[in-house]
């Protein structure tokens, strides 16, 4: 798969080349290489779409294979499934007079349930929304969910719209920020109304990165449904963030199947996706992490969040570690330090959910998640 997509890339760049070329010698007074350009150019079009199938394929194939590492990873202490929901139509239709605009969008959502439940008994509910701006539930979780079936928690993590591993159509649905906070409510909601041996009453949320931002718009949001949320490294303020990444991330949003405007020229747009925006409402029990050296989302956004927390006079948690190793995934690792600090995420989560079988120790976390 690598060298057909090298090979493509390499195809791509000489047409492109060809194609400048042919152009220049066109506007010298060559007439004649018309018909040539326009040619080249359909070629170049052709290999990009071509490009972009291939890397598709290739995401569903490493979800495929990923997949399979669930089951492997976790079969001896859950019971791993893959179901699918569906969450809201489009926020916007995909193209004009589009007659399946108002049909709700189906997505894939991972369920992970203790194989020592008691059908007679609930359980609290963790809901786990992955990271990334493109990208799916993959088994860099795979500790932190043994860590909560550990515990006696039941985890449901959905691959929400703009996930990859699902080809262009999940890709290319993405909504940032929106709709995307749906679906993942369609996933807490479907757990609590479909299960019985679940609590709706012992409801946490928690997230990291883009998860993180997820996690914080829902606790925000939709407070009656949560007891909890923890928010790790967490995107926070879309302003602060465009401002400091650059053009290429940028694209992401101003991409015409996604919002479709710069943030100069929709501001309120890009408001509205801001977990800055709704600071004011936070009613319940919410906790903060972020590093200094953190090159992803960056000190100062998170640091923004946590100031307009406490400009509207809300109680929360946080903490800002100082350079810890790791940056971004600095608790998110299998490092000593890192499940130290995971540690105390599950004993905060404790205090809110009253896990069945908390851990009392960091060693006893560390052997429920890598056995010694």
């Amino acid at each position: 798969m690598k060298k057909i997509l090298n090979y493509l890339s390499l195809c791509l760049a000489l047409l492109i080349v060809s194609s400048v070329s042919l152009n220049a010698q066109n506007t010298a007074g060559n007439t004649n290489n018309n018909a040539t350009v326009d040619q080249l150019l359909n070629e170049v079009r052709a290999l990009r779409r071509t490009l972009d199938n291939q890397r598709h394929t290739n995401a569903m194939l490493t979800k495929e294979i990923n997949d399979i590492m669930w089951f492997k990873m976790l079969e001896d202490i859950t019971y791993v499934d893959k179901i699918r929901l569906t969450g809201p139509p489009r926020w916007k239709p995909r193209r004009e007079n589009d007659r399946f605009a108002a049909n709700p969008l189906q997505f894939w959502c991972y369920v992970f349930i203790p194989k020592d439940v008691d059908a007679n008994k609930k359980y609290p509910l963790i809901v786990l929304p992955h990271s990334g701006i493109h990208a799916d539930f993959s088994t860099v979780y795979a500790h932190i969910v043994r860590e909560f079936i550990a515990q006696g928690y039941i985890v449901v993590s959905a691959e929400y719209r703009g996930s990859t591993g699902y080809g262009s159509g999940v890709y290319e649905n993405i909504d940032y920020g929106g709709l995307e906070n749906e679906d993942v409510l369609a996933s807490r909601n479907h757990m609590v109304e479909n299960y019985p041996i679940v609590d709706k009453d012992r409801v946490g949320i928690v997230g990291w990165s883009h998860g993180g931002m997820i996690s914080l718009m829902h606790i925000l949001r939709y407070p009656d449904l949560y007891n909890c949320a923890f928010a790790g490294v967490p995107v926070s303020d879309l302003d602060n963030r465009l401002t400091s990444h650059g053009e290429s991330y940028s694209a992401n949003f101003s991409a015409a199947y996604h919002i479709g405007e710069s943030i100069q020229d929709n501001p309120e747009e890009y408001k509205r996706r801001s977990p800055s925006t709704y600071a004011k409402d936070l009613r319940k029990p919410l906790r903060i992490h972020t590093n200094t050296n953190d090159d992803d989302v960056y000190v100062e956004e998170v640091l923004l969040m946590i100031d307009s927390l406490k400009a509207h006079n809300r109680v929360f948690e946080y903490k800002v570690f100082e350079a810890f190793p790791g940056g971004h995934s600095f608790d998110r690792l299998d490092s000593g330090g890192a499940t130290e600090i995971r540690f105390t995420i599950h004993k905060y989560l404790e205090r809110y959910l009253n896990p069945p079988k908390p851990f009392a120790t960091h060693a006893d976390m560390r052997k429920a998640s890598y056995h010694y």
